[in-house]
């Protein structure tokens, strides 16, 4: 299960094409012992990701509903 290895969350979504649920990806952040520029850079493109990851929720929710005829 991908939810707390990087390494696993890469090769499930190299395989599968499945994004990792922002808050299993902040869970491996906040595992991982960073150095202070690195945890804000990478907490920089985290937000960005988190951002992303609700839109495109949004935007396959509202494509199945249209194919559920809802």
């Amino acid at each position: 299960m991908y939810h707390y290895d990087p390494a696993t969350a890469l090769e499930e979504l190299t395989e599968e094409a499945t994004l990792p649920n922002p808050v299993h990806m902040r869970d491996m952040l906040l595992r991982k012992q960073l150095t202070a520029d690195k945890s804000l850079e990478l907490n920089r493109l985290f937000v960005e990701y988190q951002k992303v990851f609700g839109e495109a929720q949004k935007l396959g929710k509202q494509i199945l509903k249209q194919l559920t005829g809802m």
